[in-house]
């Protein structure tokens, strides 16, 4: 079966990694998005209000919506955040995986998680929203019940594309099956769009970049007015004695928005 990518990434175990910035955990190439329960340390630092987080890192594969039902049945996650650090990937298993975070009442933001060392030698976890969420990510992040796109992260956009014509799409030829079954996809992202309370403007910023091109960086007043962005805060922000998202960030340092290739 031929699977889309958006960016032209491929949906089996070849995914490529973009680079991103920040200092996130070491971390190799990833083959398939990985999920890891993580929280804020030391506890002396936040105390009874230390929060924890879903680390999600990598592309979006068909493998992706069966790993996260099986990370899910570990443990409870429902309400829980998802941190997303994604390259993008397959356009099914987007779909499938996105409906799946909004059953579970999931809350999406993009971010790393950084792990450091403090004064004393003791190792620190905090959250940076120094980040990347590429292409399909985009839509992952639409599956969240509540979604927050911090200042400093990246959101990158582009069209779907064959995965097999993606090293030469602007020579190859396709055919009318092909081009069928990119129409089909298309479709079904902008019913899952909608269907998720997202602008269709989302799509049609994507569309209007070919994969032979940069991606483009969608502007924060386009994050909200395309409903990628529905809330204020990531966590309670009216809890006393707790940091923002972007002030756990702040130390780590952030990368200034650009354009990214597709390697």
């Amino acid at each position: 079966m031929i699977r889309i990518v958006l960016g032209g990434l491929m949906l089996a175990c070849t995914c490529l990694s973009a680079p991103a910035g920040g200092a996130p955990i070491d971390k190799p190439k990833i083959s398939s998005m990985r999920f890891e329960w993580r929280g804020e340390t030391p506890a002396d630092l936040c105390g009874k209000t230390c929060r924890t987080w879903i680390s999600a890192v990598g592309p979006v594969t068909e493998r992706t919506p069966d790993d996260f039902a099986a990370f899910a049945g570990q443990k409870d996650v429902r309400g829980a955040t998802l941190v997303l650090d994604s390259e993008g990937g397959s356009v099914v298993d987007t779909i499938e995986f996105g409906r799946a975070l909004r059953r579970l009442n999931i809350t999406t933001t993009v971010g790393k998680t950084v792990i450091a060392s403090a004064a004393d030698g003791s190792a620190t976890t905090a959250l940076s929203p120094a980040a990347a969420c590429e292409s399909m990510c985009a839509f992952v992040l639409l599956g969240g019940a509540r979604r927050y796109v911090p200042p400093e992260a990246r959101i990158l956009v582009h069209q779907i594309w064959l995965a097999k014509k993606r090293e030469r799409s602007e020579t190859a030829s396709y055919t009318a099956d092909e081009i069928v079954l990119v129409e089909r996809d298309i479709g079904s992202l902008a019913r899952y769009t909608i269907e998720m309370g997202g602008g269709i403007e989302l799509l049609e910023a994507a569309l209007r970049v070919p994969p032979w091109q940069p991606l483009y960086q969608l502007s924060n007043d386009e994050i909200q007015r395309m409903g990628i962005n529905n809330v204020d805060h990531l966590f309670d922000g009216s809890r006393e004695g707790t940091a923002t998202t972007a002030a756990l960030g702040a130390t780590v340092g952030n990368v200034p928005p650009r354009y990214l290739g597709r390697n």
